[in-house]
């Protein structure tokens, strides 16, 4: 079953989903190269595709320079809480950079995680990032928050937002675009879109509106 196609064809009956993915692809025009980070999952054996992801990939069609990453099917271990220490903030300090230089090419992947696990693999989406001048997150609500594969992700990538707020250097995604897209079925789709937007104006990310939208199947939070 191609559910790419079944998605494509339910946009021609739903106007407000249609209207928000036309004006991102008009948005997303202008950039020179875009990471779409998809966090909604399936069991493997159902071969379904969450919606988040349809919408990422239907995107991604449309354009020509998008790179997409499923982190649900990604090695991203847990944030280890270092920005919280007993003896203090120590997320994202210069002795956390991850000396291998083809996981780190850019030099700027500091982590205490990707260093105490040989298998994690946060370094393949920063180094991704480093490179992009747009990232856009995709993610599934669930019990009124984002899942948890993108709560994960980024607690893991605090030590970007530390780096400027808390150790008072250079604001690396100064340059980089965020976006996020957030799908749910009945309940606080508009909520969770204004904390994490603002969670991406704290991470130093700039801000674009066209490119940050929930859509949220009914108002009913009994449906």
């Amino acid at each position: 079953m191609d559910h790419l196609k079944l998605f494509e064809a339910y946009l021609e009956t739903d106007k407000s989903l249609s209207t928000n993915i036309d004006k991102m692809i008009v948005e997303l025009s202008s950039f020179k190269k875009i990471l779409f980070l998809t966090t909604s999952n399936r069991w493997s054996g159902d071969k379904e595709t969450p919606k988040s992801s349809l919408i990422a990939s239907h995107v991604a069609s449309k354009l020509k320079n998008v790179t997409i990453m499923d982190v649900s099917k990604m090695k991203i271990h847990m944030c280890e809480g270092n920005v919280s220490r007993l003896e203090g903030n120590n997320c994202g300090v210069k002795e956390a950079l991850l000396k291998d230089k083809s996981k780190n090419p850019s030099q700027e992947h500091r982590c205490w995680a990707s260093i105490n696990h040989k298998d994690d693999e946060l370094w393949k989406i920063s180094k991704e990032l480093f490179e992009s001048d747009c990232v856009v997150f995709f993610a599934s609500v669930r019990w009124g928050q984002l899942n948890a594969v993108y709560q994960e992700l980024i607690e893991r990538l605090t030590w970007l937002e530390n780096r400027h707020s808390s150790l008072n250097e250079e604001n690396i995604l100064k340059d980089i675009t965020a976006g996020i897209v957030i799908i749910g079925q009945n309940w606080r789709g508009s909520d969770i879109l204004k904390v994490q937007s603002q969670v991406l104006e704290f991470f130093g990310f700039k801000k674009n509106k066209k490119l940050q939208w929930n859509w949220q199947y009914t108002s009913d939070s009994s449906d």
